[in-house]
């Protein structure tokens, strides 16, 4: 009997154990992504700034810089042109501009990770992620040894508790620091959202929830739906607490 006590104590503490464990996935420059799954959500939780991202958005950069909402230095330069469309499809060719019947004619072909297969044309700026309408998220490419584009995620602001469902979809340099989201992430958690001189320098605390999206972009109602029913099985802001904050 006290045999069998004692096995039923072990048991439950080992799986209290294993819902509270956490581990250290990776580490991109300063920032620390622990992994802190439970038994029905996988997840991974880092906590960092958050540099705004302009790419996607109609009106993201334009020939006269001064009138692209990020500057244009963001998306590449001649000979390197990794966030715009380009008439060859390489780095190497000559950007694109929108023409009359697009979203924003004289403003470049702005492009995300994610994008849209069923849009055949690079040249058409709707297959790509709107960075001003939908929430994402940018990863480093370590973060996709662990995640994919379209992964649902959950981003919280910890200075004045506002969080938002986002999408993974964007990468970002190797060199630049992890912390990134779009225009849309920015507003509805409150930062400034100006790709040029926005963002916050802390205290942003990012969910991702691996393997949980299909690699296409999504609409944004779907995407606040799909990331609250992973952040509510996940365990909301009292996991969040548990995984995060102290561990970086």
């Amino acid at each position: 009997m006290r045999f069998a006590l004692t096995l039923a104590v072990l048991t439950f503490a080992l799986s209290v154990s294993s819902q509270t464990a956490r581990t250290k996935l990776f580490r991109h420059h300063s920032t620390t992504a622990w992994s802190c799954n439970t038994p029905e959500v996988e997840a991974f939780v880092y906590q960092s700034g958050m540099a705004i991202d302009a790419d996607g958005a109609y009106r993201a950069y334009h020939p006269d810089n001064r009138l692209g909402l990020d500057s244009i230095e963001h998306a590449g330069h001649p000979g390197n042109w990794w966030a715009l469309a380009t008439d060859t499809g390489e780095p190497s060719g000559h950007p694109v501009v929108q023409g009359k019947n697009d979203p924003a004619p004289g403003y470049y072909v702005s492009m995300t990770a994610l994008y849209d297969a069923s849009i055949a044309s690079e040249r058409d700026p709707r297959r790509f992620v709107d960075a001003a309408s939908i929430p994402y998220v940018v990863l480093p490419p370590e973060g996709f040894k662990h995640a994919q584009l379209g992964d649902f995620a959950t981003v919280v602001n910890l200075q004045n508790g506002k969080l938002s469902g986002a999408i993974v979809a964007d990468q970002s340099a190797p060199g630049l620091p992890m912390g990134e989201g779009s225009i849309a992430l920015a507003v509805a958690l409150g930062i400034d959202a100006d790709p040029r001189r926005g963002g916050a320098e802390k205290d942003v605390a990012y969910v991702i929830y691996p393997k949980s999206g299909n690699g296409k972009p999504r609409g944004l109602e779907e995407i606040v739906a799909n990331s609250r029913e992973y952040f509510q099985k996940w365990g909301e802001l009292k996991r969040l607490n548990k995984c995060a904050a102290k561990y970086n």
